[in-house]
């Protein structure tokens, strides 16, 4: 996947900009201009098209192929990670990595979905899609941080838990009512962000947080736009219609109070410079850490109990205000 169909005037006037510099005399005035001119209207463009996005356009930057995952983030935000492996009961699922870290300093445990970077990768961690044993083993380190009272941090990036019959058949259900049921009352801080897709149950196993957070061009949503229309209007092509009205950008979500925060994005998308955007993550991450170890163990599991409340019952009002 490279650039999106939205990106095409972009991406025409940056390859003219950079054919004119191959060619251009750099003292000849006339060209640059032309040059500057060109550059001038690169950089309004960018604005224009960038900051009217539609949330079809943010679904597919969530998708973006280049898009950073987790691997990527644990490398550029922590340092002494360790990954562990194994449910203790199955196997081990690659679509969930996780393990113990530390942030500026301060031990964490890090956990998340991962997707692959290639055909060849996405087949061996099954496209981010877990099974079981991929909750199981996520919540075995959960477990694990709480007895050794370290923070939880968990980054959130699939299209959903894995459907097939096998997964079925070993308890995907289970295993992720398990996860809410014991991340609802675990001492320790727990923090989600959102970084590219967040679907259905299977993103919501890692995000029982007490601050949940997205990528300004992330998704989170029960299901995704396509298989809304297709319920909806019988016809997975109208997914842009679906998006837009499903309500599943991180504005939108934050408007609804479901998440805590946004954090900005680098222009474009997080793929067009990885190390800019990790400052922004590693700035609110920061912040948000050290405002919940100021909390005690009950208080922590009692603001995520009034926080999930209140979720339920804005959107309980939600609905009443429809009909």
């Amino acid at each position: 996947m490279g650039d999106l169909d939205f990106e095409k005037p972009i991406v025409e006037l940056r390859k003219k900009i950079d054919e004119l510099k191959e060619v251009t005399d750099r003292n000849d005035m006339d060209f640059y201009l032309e040059i500057h001119h060109l550059e001038n209207r690169l950089e309004n463009l960018e604005k224009e098209i960038y900051g009217n996005m539609c949330s079809w356009d943010r679904v597919q930057i969530a998708r973006h192929s280049e898009r950073p995952t987790t691997s990527d983030y644990i490398e550029h935000l922590f340092t002494d990670f360790v990954e562990c492996h194994g449910d203790r009961l199955y196997g081990d699922d690659k679509a969930i990595i996780g393990g113990i870290a530390r942030f500026h300093g301060k031990p964490v445990t890090v956990i998340g979905h991962q997707r692959g970077k290639d055909t060849k990768e996405n087949l061996q961690r099954n496209f981010g899609m877990p099974h079981p044993e991929g909750y199981r083993k996520a919540l075995r380190l959960m477990k694990q941080a709480e007895k050794f009272k370290r923070p939880i941090i968990c980054f959130v990036d699939t299209k959903g838990a894995y459907p097939g019959k096998a997964a079925e058949e070993r308890g995907q259900s289970e295993a992720i009512a398990r996860n809410l049921f014991e991340m609802s009352s675990l001492t320790v801080p727990i923090i989600s962000i959102v970084i590219g897709e967040g679907g259905s149950g299977g993103a919501l196993a890692l995000s029982m947080g007490n601050h949940i957070y997205m990528l300004e061009n992330a998704t989170y949503s029960v299901i995704s736009p396509e298989g809304a229309a297709s319920i909806l209007w019988k016809d997975a092509a109208q997914a842009k219609q679906a998006a837009e009205s499903m309500k599943i950008t991180a504005q939108d979500l934050l408007e609804f109070c479901i998440i805590d925060g946004m954090i900005n994005e680098v222009k474009g998308g997080a793929h067009k410079n990885i190390h800019e955007q990790v400052s922004y993550i590693d700035k609110i991450l920061k912040e948000s850490l050290e405002s919940l170890l100021l909390l005690s163990e009950e208080e922590l599991i009692t603001q995520r109990h009034e926080k999930f409340n209140q979720i339920g019952i804005f959107s309980y009002q939600n609905e009443l205000e429809k009909k």
